[in-house]
């Protein structure tokens, strides 16, 4: 009697046209292919948004709902870590009683950077102007500005600009007074780094600006000094 499991050319025509059932696979060819079938199901999953994932839960079998809720938890980890990288993004004008919500209660993780000014300080003007665009470039850090009577009362003028930074509700680090910031030609590179020395920001930039400066400042005196070759000349000429 021939083997219906057999490879021929002819057992394969039975097969075909239903004379021969199926041919039957190996217990461990069985095993191999539940093993792709898992590993596609791994793929598929991996590859899937939250709503997809919520949307085909049905298709996947027990031994996966453990890992897939797992991959669930840390998709939607990444999706708020995101949104919190996002939440700000621009220079808040805030008032004294706005002080414990907005520095003290922004949350453990939260830097922020609040601005003490008074109108008519050019140089406040100035640091709201930088604060704006760096509050654009860093939006997961908090910026804020306020008048400097309304949260501190009486706050000396000499003081301003005052630019406090704060972490968890407690200050990291604090630049009080003009001389700080070097006037009126205050960069907002400067500041940036500045603000990366106290950990607010995450600066890309490599090296203070303020070095950069000042070298090209040194080099400028120094072209510009006698040699002394020339040195030498002029004793003679005398």
């Amino acid at each position: 009697m021939q083997d219906p499991n057999e490879d021929t050319e002819w057992n394969d025509i039975l097969r075909k046209k239903g004379i021969l059932p199926p041919k039957e696979v190996p217990k461990d060819d069985e095993e191999e292919q539940l093993a792709l079938q898992q590993q596609s199901v791994v793929k598929t999953y991996e590859d899937m948004t939250l709503d997809e994932l919520e949307e085909n839960e049905d298709e996947f079998g027990e031994d996966d709902e453990a890992a897939i809720e797992m991959y669930k938890q840390k998709r939607l980890a990444d999706w708020k870590a995101t949104q919190m990288k996002n939440i700000f993004g621009e220079l808040v004008e805030i008032s004294g009683q706005d002080y414990v919500k907005e520095v003290n209660k922004a949350g453990d993780a939260i830097w922020v950077v609040l601005h003490l000014y008074r109108t008519g300080i050019p140089l406040c003007s100035l640091i709201n102007q930088h604060l704006s665009s760096l509050a654009r470039k860093f939006p997961q850090t908090k910026f804020l500005k306020s008048i400097s009577t309304t949260c501190i009362a009486n706050y000396p003028d000499r003081n301003l600009p005052t630019v406090f930074v704060y972490l968890a509700g407690e200050m990291k680090a604090q630049f009080i007074g003009p001389l700080v910031f070097g006037g009126m030609n205050l960069k907002a590179e400067e500041l940036e780094w500045r603000l990366s020395e106290s950990g607010a920001v995450e600066t890309d930039l490599e090296e203070n600006p303020k070095k950069q400066i000042q070298d090209k400042l040194m080099s400028s005196i120094r072209s510009s000094l006698p040699t002394g070759k020339d040195s030498d000349s002029e004793d003679e000429d005398c």
